[in-house]
């Protein structure tokens, strides 16, 4: 059963108000005082003058397991939220793999066909692989984090603001801990070109809390269990009010939705579940053998709503 073996992030120190993003990306006072007031949005992580390669190397520096153990991974995967995160021809995943010291030989690709959603995908994606080379002490390094290096990385329009940071963890095919339950998809391929139509932005955003919702109880149910049962619900830090709406759908509390970075970092693309999962630990919400929840919604060529249960 595939297992996180490990989970890092690196949050950068640096934060910049939204106030201070506007002008950049065209918005105004008003639209700026719905984001903080009615959102819950305040500022954002930036690296100024760092690269992607400083943020994937900080979160990597946190997998401590990881240490003596380099000759075990077999493959490397990088989540993106966009398909393009670096200048060509830069490769910063291959630059790390070649800093820790891993085979060189060792597959190296970027999953990013889910876009935010994307992290859950590379995640079952690892297991997957492992799972079919039959290898039980193999592990899949799991990389998350982009840089807000155009106004188009910088902003999800109308919802939320992304801030810069990175998360990484170790797939393994069995374990004891962290112990994926089950995954669930749903893919909305009529919203190809929804950043590109107002009309189906408007259906996407009145369709989004009840889409969410339902896969969250797909994934629930396919774990043979009830949403009482979960501890804990990491969530993609796309703003408050859009998760207030899948608790009210789902009747889950809204305390033990892990939202305590969305006002002071913003949504870090991909990584979000790994900087809540650390999150989550420090408030003892994931306990020893009970079940959490991942969940996320990515837009992009089409929609994707994903959630992962897993037991602690």
């Amino acid at each position: 059963m595939t297992s996180l073996f490990a989970v890092s992030d690196h949050l950068p120190a640096g934060r910049v108000p939204i106030e201070a993003l506007a002008g950049e990306l065209g918005l105004t006072p008003m639209q700026v005082r719905i984001f903080r007031r009615y959102h819950g949005l305040g500022e954002v992580s930036r690296d100024e003058g760092g690269s992607l390669l400083d943020l994937l190397r900080g979160a990597v520096a946190g997998l401590a397991p990881l240490r003596g153990r380099e000759h075990l991974v077999r493959y490397v995967l990088h989540a993106r939220s966009f398909p393009t995160v670096a200048p060509y021809p830069y490769d910063p995943v291959r630059e790390l793999c070649a800093e820790l010291g891993l085979d060189p030989g060792v597959p190296v690709f970027s999953v990013g066909h889910h876009a935010c959603a994307s992290g859950l995908l590379s995640i079952d994606a690892a297991g997957r692989l492992l799972a079919a080379d039959g290898d039980p002490d193999a592990l899949a390094l799991v990389l998350a984090g982009e840089k807000a290096f155009t106004p188009e990385a910088a902003a999800v329009p109308g919802s939320s603001f992304f801030g810069e940071g990175a998360g990484a963890c170790l797939v393994s095919a069995s374990g004891g801990r962290d112990r994926v339950l089950s995954y669930a998809v749903d893919l909305r391929g009529e919203f190809d070109t929804v950043t590109d139509s107002a009309e189906l932005e408007s259906e996407f955003q009145r369709i989004y809390g009840e889409a969410l919702a339902a896969v969250v109880r797909a994934a629930v149910e396919e774990a043979g269990l009830t949403l009482e049962r979960v501890t804990a619900v990491l969530p993609h830090n796309v703003n408050r009010v859009a998760w207030h709406q899948v608790c009210r759908v789902l009747g889950y509390p809204r305390e033990r939705v892990v939202l305590d970075h969305v006002p002071t970092v913003g949504h870090v693309f991909c990584a979000d579940h790994f900087v809540n999962h650390r999150t989550a630990r420090q408030r003892g919400l994931l306990r020893r053998g009970e079940p959490y929840v991942m969940a996320a919604a990515g837009a992009g060529r089409g929609a994707t709503f994903a959630a992962m249960v897993l037991q602690h």
